[in-house]
């Protein structure tokens, strides 16, 4: 077994940590009093919409969105799934909201593994937002990309047009693209040594990874827009989502049910932490949080390898990693003997809960390239505290004990990334008559890691039920 050089292997797994009834125990906790600092005015958020009459083949859902920000250049793709005819009626639709680096597939993966399905099944007209960069909003914000930008090579020819070379735009490109051959080749000589322990060798490995590098480098001005960080989705992505669903919804009392996993999860958190400091409606009638916290500091989750991965990213001074690329890249050494990176699957799912062909099309599929601004300040869970806004005086969970919105906080028994006990750091700064906290798994098994509280193969059965009776109690209140 070869020995992964620590900047590669931080990276690797901090993709997997992006993602991602019988109940093991229940506490209500106590709230706890806290002091209010400056007050925060987040960015107006103006949505622009489209409905997209060709709709590609990767989106599974009835419908795909589009929804444009006020002052951006990126359009965010909703993903819509339509209750059928038969279910139920309910009064508010319901907003999926997914991990960092991650696109709406984790939520649908397949017809018999779909989470949103399953809820647009009980009623729920069901929508995932994919975040800037993700998924399929990258698609559309990379048709302006008109021009693929080749790597430069290690040796520029000398006689090349000094006006052409001394360009803004072009040292610009040329600049982010040194950056990007450096961080592959890394990655490159990385595994063709975990190469040399594998027999046979995985000749299609160094293939599928340099063909995913030559797809990043027609996307070189693209990766220059990588400038957003967590505060961005909350201030704008969210809020351009909540009003477009709306609209198109109508509910009566303009709310929404919302469910987030991982740091779709830490969203929902700041967003009724912040709009509980402004004295504004959150309009959201009831969340969901899926292995999510606001606070890391107690619990020894893997989510601190961000903060190796962030600093060299920052003093590179590259906009964004292409964690997509690495986890793609590193996936088959996970997945086939002699597996030697298996402890990047325990990150991700529990031993037997997600089926060997579905795996691989989650890591394959779900993940993307993550801006360095977002990274550095999703560390900032880890230091005394808890998650800060991007000023660094704005701490979210101090205000979590004057929300009015009830809060159901799911935990995975074997979830590496948000352990129960972070999960719990949270939950119990909620008004103990608004806080559920349940956790899934058992002593002897079936366990839950971190996707299988969103995919698992037993979560259908035990954990979406629970899901399902929140939602319905909270819908009809």
């Amino acid at each position: 077994m070869f020995m992964v050089q620590s900047d590669v292997r931080s990276a690797i797994q901090i993709v997997a940590t992006a993602t991602y009834c019988h109940f093991s125990r229940y506490e209500s906790p106590s709230p706890v009093s806290v002091r209010s600092p400056w007050r925060v005015q987040p960015a107006r958020a103006t949505s622009v919409e489209r409905v997209s009459s060709d709709k590609p083949s990767i989106c599974t859902a009835d419908e795909l969105h589009y929804v444009s920000i006020h002052n951006s250049d990126w359009r965010l793709a909703l993903w819509r799934y339509k209750p059928p005819p038969q279910a139920p009626k309910r009064n508010h639709p319901l907003l999926l909201l997914s991990g960092v680096g991650t696109n709406a597939i984790g939520y649908d993966l397949a017809p018999g593994s779909s989470f949103a399905r399953h809820m647009s099944s009980q009623g729920f007209d069901t929508w995932i937002l994919e975040f800037r960069g993700a998924g399929l909003s990258l698609e559309v914000a990379s048709k302006d990309v008109k021009q693929p930008i080749s790597l430069p090579s290690e040796r520029m020819d000398q006689n090349t047009d000094s006006s052409a070379q001394s360009s803004p735009d072009a040292l610009q490109n040329s600049t982010l693209a040194a950056q990007i051959r450096d961080l592959s080749q890394r990655i490159v000589d990385v595994i063709e040594e975990g190469q040399r322990s594998v027999s046979p060798p995985l000749t299609d490995l160094l293939d599928r990874f340099s063909s995913t590098i030559e797809n990043l480098q027609t996307q070189i001005d693209l990766l220059g827009k990588y400038n957003w960080d967590f505060d961005h989705y909350l201030e704008e992505d969210v809020p351009a989502a909540m009003e477009y669903i709306r609209r198109q919804c109508n509910p009566k009392d303009e709310k929404l049910l919302a469910i987030g996993h991982s740091m779709g999860g830490i969203l929902l958190y700041s967003m009724l932490a912040r709009n509980a400091y402004e004295g504004r409606d959150s309009r959201l009638a009831a969340i969901i949080t899926l292995g999510a916290s606001l606070d890391y500091t107690t619990s020894n989750s893997s989510l601190k390898l961000l903060t190796p991965l962030a600093d060299p990213a920052q003093a590179l001074s590259v906009p964004a990693v292409p964690l997509g690329a690495l986890l793609a890249a590193a996936y088959p050494l996970a997945s086939r003997p002699p597996y030697v990176m298996s402890w990047l699957n325990r990150l991700i799912t529990a031993q037997d809960m997600v089926q060997p062909e579905l795996m691989e099309k989650f890591v394959m599929n779900n993940f993307c390239t993550v801006p360095a601004k977002l990274l550095l300040q999703l560390t900032t869970a880890f230091q005394e505290g808890g998650l800060r806004d991007r000023s660094g005086t704005f701490f979210y969970k101090n205000h979590l004990n004057k929300i009015d919105v009830p809060v159901l906080a799911i935990a995975g028994d074997l979830d590496l990334i948000c352990p129960p006990e972070a999960v719990y750091e949270t939950i119990k700064l909620v008004p103990r008559h608004l806080a559920t906290y349940k956790v899934f798994g058992e002593p002897t098994g079936p366990h839950y890691a971190h996707y299988d509280l969103v995919g698992g193969r037993l979560a259908p059965e035990q954990l979406y039920p629970c899901v399902i009776e929140f939602l319905i109690h909270h819908d009809s209140a």
